[in-house]
């Protein structure tokens, strides 16, 4: 593996003088903006303080199960805190952290386009989700919401004395906010493809953003009215999910996990579309399989809406239906193999360079691995009545969510950040953050894998009755204070480089695609003409790459050849 940055003649190319980062210095400018670009980098601020709090509330629960008895929380505290986290983290930093930021910025760019098909629309989906977050906000500020995120009835509806209606209302919105952000990427992949861009010529990036887009439209009204019954049961006594009133409990589940499920792969394939991206640039081959690729996205898109019964073994579904769901849950396992079998061989072939995206890659295949084979365990009805509700569930849970989309937004930020802000980063501590995040990582969620195995309940505020827990909870919460620091590390180093790095130039990478062709950072409207599309995507050339392993050879023992012959 090699760690030099490719040379490319076009880093020479002069620097524009307009680009949509100083075309408008006004807050209003920003605030009014209708640029794909400047709308992304909104949502890029926005989703990282989120990630930013959501993260601080972990950190709140990481340390109170130091002790067997907790440090510093009550009961009730103690639900309002991992609530709270849960629904930041999924609803305001996982499902619109790679869509709408790396999505946003880069879908046109990909295809040929000068902005998504509806920018008004864009700019009014980015309003939603500050307004709901605001909302959210302001529900903390009046006491928090306790009902674990999944806001499961009765008791959301009936028992609950904490904020769960401006919390529902707050998801609802956002939900709102991702149903517009998915119509315009199918709209825009439909209708704004320059000529010659075909659908097998479509990166794997935006293969993966218009299935999730698709999940996105099909899913996410089925949640947003499920919480409207929900709000109306609390608030008018319509009886839809309590028995108390005539409902029935379970229908709330199936309505949930009807989208719920589907809403994991909103948070991985997008991610997946990332690493495709990064893996062939940096093993300079075109990806393996890239048919199979594309359609694997769709699969998973498919397949993920017909699984959500597994998340209801326990709740007294017959064992039949059990049966059919773990079976369509073991088949989802299938395209998701496809996928890392095709990279792996794309890395196996190829002339790979270790550079921090590369990093991040391989760090989300490695954690991707693990959260997708430990599904597995849970597919299963035998393992899962055992597993139900553990400390197994929350790893598993975290290693796909957390490990892989986080690993891949970090991967993606890394490698278009030059295309975003036409600086570099400092390598050195790009590839330091990728290690500690990793090393944090398995630190933090491994021990929970041992502790479900065991019994240890999920969402328990004390121990005391089981302190043989508590080895396996300090190792968790000093490897969260691990991973803290990894994710904390990019922040630092890329606000340093927008002031102090090197200028990028358009394609630092020596990547392949058309928003390398434009210069760093794009102009307002993407390209001075239309692209014309006469290759295949990721059309590299092999020889090419083994020459500049040699060169890279060259320059790192720096050999020349008046000293080779002594």
């Amino acid at each position: 593996m090699r760690a030099s940055t490719v040379k490319n003649p076009a880093a020479e190319a002069p620097k524009p003088e307009s680009n949509y980062l100083n075309n408008g210095h006004t807050i209003a400018s920003w605030l009014l903006t209708k640029d794909h670009k400047r709308i992304a980098i909104l949502y890029l601020i926005s989703v990282t303080i989120f990630f930013a709090v959501g993260s601080f509330l972990a950190g709140l629960i990481r340390a109170e199960l130091i002790l067997p008895r907790g440090v510093m929380l009550e009961n009730e505290t103690y639900n309002k805190i991992f609530t709270l986290h849960g629904v930041v983290m999924i609803f305001f930093f996982l499902i619109p952290s790679i869509p709408a930021t790396l999505g946003n910025f880069l879908i046109p760019m990909m295809i040929g386009a000068k902005d998504l098909a509806f920018p008004r629309l864009n700019l009014l989906s980015w309003y939603l989700y500050i307004i709901a977050g605001l909302i959210a906000i302001v529900a903390i500020a009046m006491g928090g919401v306790d009902t674990g995120w999944t806001f499961y009835a009765p008791y959301a509806s009936m028992y609950s004395n904490s904020q769960v209606s401006l919390t529902i209302g707050a998801a609802f919105l956002a939900g709102f906010s991702s149903i517009f952000t998915g119509i315009n990427f199918i709209v825009t992949i439909h209708k704004m493809r320059a000529p010659g861009m075909t659908w097998f010529r479509l990166p794997l990036y935006v293969w993966g953003h218009y299935s999730t887009s698709i999940i996105i439209i099909l899913g996410t009204p089925v949640v947003a009215i499920t919480l409207l019954m929900l709000l109306a049961e609390r608030t008018l006594h319509l009886g839809f999910f309590s028995p108390e009133l005539g409902g029935d409990p379970v229908l709330f589940q199936h309505l949930f996990w009807f989208y719920s499920h589907p809403a994991v792969y909103i948070m991985i394939l997008p991610g997946m579309g990332v690493i495709s991206e990064i893996i062939t640039c940096f093993s300079r081959r075109r990806i393996f399989g890239y048919e199979f690729v594309a359609f694997s996205s769709l699969a998973i898109a498919g397949l993920g809406f017909l699984v959500w019964g597994h998340h209801l073994y326990v709740s007294g579904q017959s064992m039949y239906q059990g049966m059919v769901f773990s079976i369509i849950t073991f088949l989802v396992a299938i395209p998701s193999a496809v996928k890392v079998f095709n990279w792996s061989t794309t890395i196996f072939k190829g002339s790979v360079r270790l550079q921090t995206p590369m990093a991040y890659a391989l760090g989300f295949m490695g954690l991707f691995l693990v959260g997708g084979l430990t599904g597995l365990y849970l597919s299963s009805m035998a393992t899962d009545i055992h597993l139900t509700d553990t400390y197994f569930v929350v790893a598993h849970f975290h290693f796909v969510m957390v490990g892989g989309a986080v690993m891949a937004m970090l991967g993606g930020v890394h490698f278009w950040w030059p295309k975003m802000t036409g600086k570099m980063y400092n390598e050195h501590l790009g590839k330091l953050s990728a290690a500690i995040t990793f090393v944090g990582f398995n630190l933090t969620f491994l021990p929970q894998f041992a502790m479900g195995y065991l019994g240890m309940p999920r969402r328990y505020h004390y121990y005391y009755l089981w302190p043989d827990f508590q080895i396996y909870h300090i190792l968790s919460t000093a490897g969260a204070f691990v991973l803290a620091i990894g994710y904390a590390m990019p922040a630092f180093y890329l606000l340093w480089s927008l002031k102090h790095g090197k200028d990028a130039g358009p394609n630092p990478w020596g990547a392949k695609g058309l928003e390398w062709t434009t210069p760093s950072p794009p102009p307002t409207e993407n390209f001075t003409t239309i692209p014309i599309v006469t290759e295949e995507a990721y059309n590299y050339d092999p020889e090419l790459a083994e020459r500049e392993e040699t060169l890279a050879d060259m320059l790192e023992h720096d050999y020349s050849p008046e000293g080779a012959g002594n």
